[in-house]
């Protein structure tokens, strides 16, 4: 029997030791609940864990953020014993950082740390579309160094989290495979990926001569996240996000070379499709920024293609993936391999479509979004060309500015609610617009062939397929409950905002990012 017509199981995580890194986040959040709730007889799950602001540890961080978290309800209303004997009994708490060589471990710690592990799952990452390029390159990037040094220390698979979106500016059809770069050049080593080191000591270099030139704490920021989305663009990438998740793909394979590796890269994640319950949400996703801007009357307009498809993937499809892919790496490690979690080659669904179900959801049932709506939605949301949009905003900036020295004139005071919306607009579109104008379609044909390689029960267990969306009751059942119940506190609080910290202008007071 060839090794890829090899029968896998999820027993293979039987008794094993899986160092989860990411968990104060929302993805690793569901890969954690799955891991507790379908793999009862795994060994222990190890939580590296960054010390919280005044100095939290790891434990007081996980019981803080993490098991207090509603992703558990469903194992604590039906296995509530099981739930606290596993956090207490098998749950590790590891105070570290992934940013720092050894996690910031003293040596010995590092080395017996690596003796007892068996796996690695790597879901940290900064999500911010918009971030200063060194943050996002130590995070993102810099980072696999020290995760590659655990694994080979170990002599363990690594599963790195990506995102499909590290393709980049290309377009058509992506596959499964190394990505090259679509702008300027970078070396390829003999082995397939890109060498990174002479690319990261230029950036480096730039980030220090920012840092050397720009004192003010603000300005300095802001310098740096222009520099970091000027260098994405100028190798072929729209934000700093999928270039560092790039550059953090080169290191893994490098770090990993003659290892077992896999890379699972998600679309556009958003809640949950059935479990731990439809609809779980944890945050402010791609989508729901826009649809909590126009629920509380801050935009109307967003630049977009109508039939364009948009690659969204509920967050539990993604972790069974993940799980998946451990599984396999633990009983066939003996290769790198690349897994895209999509919905846009097996179950396509267009923009307008979405925008379609959402807002007749919307105004048709808004009164069952309490937290999301504060009055009945009476505007339309419109999606336009690019061309139009710009047209658009142009003449609105115009007629504001003018607007704008009136009021001065007239002593009024504050910001106008036109000039607060076109605010709103202008940041959506430069942060998301990317998202909504599809230039190509991934493939996850490999994906769906490793779920094949699991017997029927398991595949059932731990599905990956999109077909099994059903958009509509998706979107205006699943998501838009979701969204109401578990991203929003309360009336006009989001809990978190993981795509940008730009999207603070859409509500008032959001939560800081974990």
């Amino acid at each position: 029997m060839k090794r890829s017509d090899r029968i896998l199981s999820v027993k293979a995580l039987s008794g094993k030791r899986v160092l989860l890194t990411g968990t104060t986040g929302f993805l690793a959040k569901v890969v954690l609940e799955k891991l507790i709730r379908s793999v009862p007889d795994i060994g222990c799950v190890v939580l590296l864990i960054r010390r919280g602001r005044g100095s939290d540890s790891a434990r007081e961080r996980f019981e803080r953020e993490i098991a207090t978290s509603s992703v558990f309800d469903r194992l604590r209303a039906e296995t509530p014993d099981h739930l606290e004997r596993f956090f207490n009994e098998r749950i590790e708490c590891i105070t570290g950082e992934v940013t720092e060589p050894n996690f910031g471990l003293p040596a010995l710690r590092f080395v017996e740390l690596a003796s007892r592990v068996d796996v690695v799952i790597n879901a940290a990452a900064s999500v911010d579309f918009r971030e200063p390029l060194d943050q996002a390159l130590a995070i993102n990037a810099l980072s696999l160094h020290h995760l590659t040094a655990l694994a080979r220390a170990a002599d363990v698979p690594l599963v790195q989290i990506s995102t499909c979106y590290v393709n980049g500016y290309h377009r058509g059809e992506m596959r499964e495979q190394i990505v090259h770069p679509a702008g300027a050049s970078i070396t390829r080593h003999r082995d397939g990926y890109y060498d990174m080191e002479a690319l990261i000591g230029k950036l480096q270099q730039k980030i220090e001569k920012v840092k050397a030139s720009v004192t003010e704490p603000k300005l300095r920021e802001r310098r740096l996240t222009e520099l970091g989305i000027r260098e994405a663009n100028r190798y072929g990438w729209n934000d700093t996000y999928t270039f560092t998740k790039w550059m953090g793909e080169q290191l893994a394979m490098r770090g990993m070379q003659g290892r077992a590796l896999s890379i699972v890269r998600p679309a556009i994640i958003e809640s949950t499709l059935q479990e731990p319950a439809p609809g779980w949400v944890e945050g402010v996703k791609v989508a729901d920024a826009i649809i909590l801007a126009y629920a509380r009357g801050k935009t109307d307009f967003f630049p977009a293609k109508p039939d364009g498809v948009i690659d969204i993937i509920p967050a539990d499809l993604v972790a069974n993936g993940i799980i998946l892919a451990a599984a396999e790496a633990l009983m066939d490690p003996a290769q790198h391999r690349i897994y895209q979690c999509s919905s846009g080659l097996g179950n396509p669904v267009r923009i307008g479509e979405v925008i379609k179900l959402l807002q007749d959801e919307c105004k048709r049932n808004w009164q069952q979004y309490d937290r999301l709506f504060l009055t009945e939605p009476t505007h339309d949301f419109r999606v336009v060309n690019h061309a139009t949009f710009r047209f658009a905003m142009s003449a609105m900036q115009a007629g504001l500015k003018l607007w704008t020295g009136a009021r001065r004139v007239l002593g009024m005071a504050g910001e106008s609610r036109a000039m607060e919306k076109l605010r709103t607009t202008q940041t959506l579109a430069v942060t998301f617009s990317f998202y909504t104008q599809p230039r190509y379609r991934f493939h996850h044909t490999r994906l769906l062939a490793l779920a094949q390689r699991f017997a029927s029960e398991e595949r059932a267990m731990f599905p990956v397929d999109p077909g099994l969306i059903n958009w509509p009751e998706y979107f205006c059942r699943s998501h838009m409950a979701g969204l109401n119940r578990y991203a929003l506190r309360g009336k006009g609080t989001p809990q978190v905002v993981a795509a940008t910290s730009e999207v603070e202008a859409v509500l008032p007071a959001p939560q800081a990012v974990p």
